[in-house]
């Protein structure tokens, strides 16, 4: 059974035009080359079953460490501050569930349709959710849109911009990949009928961009048979709009979650790219301070980590916005030791955060002293206080560590 809900961090949270000829396949007028147009939406269809997974829950909804597939992929989503809106289009029995799991991991600019009978139509109804004018001004018409699968949750902003980019260039984009096995086809008694030679051609991947005119053109064009049956968006857009998708080499990343071993894999990667970050806080801006030179020594010496830097005397709500990237592994630098407070608040917003309900959260303090001023008693205060706070946030699976360093000793040695 799930844990409460808490109360969640914030999250950061507009697309114009006319419907061109069924061939075009130009950006807009004015528009750089190799620019990225201003309004970019995305749509996700998640209204399949999971039936090649053979489990009850559709895929999309199967928990990776206690948390929904789905939410992994809108967290990469949301990441890209330049996507506005997000469409998921869900069927209606998991609507409710959608909703929660919006909610719970706080997720934002994203909105509902209801999803179709198939791949296609669901796609189909994300598109009408863009086109239609939206009384409340949520959902605003996009240049560009992008489709990317529900249960793809490792795309990365690279390959999502790379594919708007020339989607705004050429009307439509996709990503590919090297084919993995050869694709044979076999005649009507079960037998090889002929292969294809696997090094002229390629998988066809998620994330696919499109200018919204194009592809929605090309779904109101498109017959029952297409609907039903059709798997592939960059054939639309070229069989009603005439429109040749640029195809972009797209990495390894990119693969979709299908069957259950998926999940283990899936697991396995999430686990890697926590173990992969670290988010150093520290309690001043002052780029001459230790906590900056600190940070600096970190990159240097943990070159496969991913370190970011957030000062931490910013206003409330807006301090809890760092723990929008899911980052598990913190060093916060407190420069004056003697400032308990601004420690207890950091650890305050982590444990009414999202983050520890899912994975313990790991936190080294460092507090530096001039063991030369700081008479022996102080130092053994510090000690117990650390030690005593980390008893207190372990309730909350938070595992801090502390740190005293001589203050004086390092300012000599960096």
């Amino acid at each position: 059974m799930e844990p409460g809900p808490r109360s969640r961090p914030a999250e950061p949270g507009p697309c114009v035009s006319a419907s061109p000829s069924a061939g075009a396949a130009l950006p807009a007028s004015g528009a750089e080359p190799g620019s990225r147009p201003a309004a970019v939406a995305a749509v996700l269809p998640a209204g399949g079953c999971g039936e090649r997974m053979g489990v009850r829950t559709p895929k999309q909804f199967c928990r990776v460490l206690g948390r929904p597939l789905i939410s992994y992929t809108l967290q990469a989503l949301e990441r890209v501050c330049w996507i506005k809106d997000i469409v998921v289009a869900v069927t209606r029995e998991n609507m409710e569930e959608m909703r929660n799991i919006i909610q719970r991991y706080g997720h934002k600019r994203v909105s509902l349709a209801e999803a179709g009978a198939t791949r296609h139509r669901s796609i189909f109804n994300g598109l009408k959710a863009l086109a239609e004018d939206q009384p409340d001004g949520k959902l605003t018409k996009p240049e560009v849109v992008i489709i990317h699968d529900a249960v793809r949750p490792f795309v990365d902003e690279d390959i999502l911009l790379r594919v708007v980019i020339a989607a705004n260039e050429h009307g439509a984009a996709g990503a590919i990949r090297p084919l993995v096995s050869t694709v044979i086809s076999p005649s009507a008694d079960g037998c090889l009928d002929h292969s294809l030679d696997r090094a002229q051609h390629r998988a066809s991947e998620m994330p696919q961009a499109f200018l919204f005119d194009v592809i929605y053109d090309a779904y109101q064009q498109c017959s029952d048979y297409d609907l039903e049956f059709g798997t592939e968006c960059l054939q639309l857009a070229l069989k009603y709009c005439h429109t040749k998708a640029k195809l972009l080499e797209g990495s390894p990343d990119l693969w979709k979650v299908t069957y259950k071993q998926d999940l283990y894999a899936a697991e396995s990667m999430i686990k890697e790219k926590i173990s992969q970050e670290i988010c150093v806080v520290v309690n001043t801006k002052d780029e001459e301070s230790v906590g900056y030179l600190l940070k600096e020594a970190l990159r240097n010496e943990l070159n496969c980590i991913n370190i970011t830097s957030t000062p931490l005397d910013l206003p409330g709500r807006d301090t809890q916005n760092f723990l929008m990237a899911q980052c598990y592994s913190f060093i916060h630098v407190n420069v004056v030791s003697s400032d308990s407070h601004e420690t207890q608040r950091f650890l305050s917003i982590i444990e009414e955060s999202s983050l520890p309900l899912l994975y313990p959260v790991v936190v080294v303090l460092v507090c530096f002293l001039d063991f030369t001023l700081v008479p022996l008693t102080q130092k053994m205060e510090s000690l117990v206080w650390i030690r005593d706070l980390a008893k207190e946030v372990k309730k909350s699976n938070v595992l801090l560590s502390g740190l005293l360093i001589n203050h004086s000793q390092l300012a000599l040695t960096v």
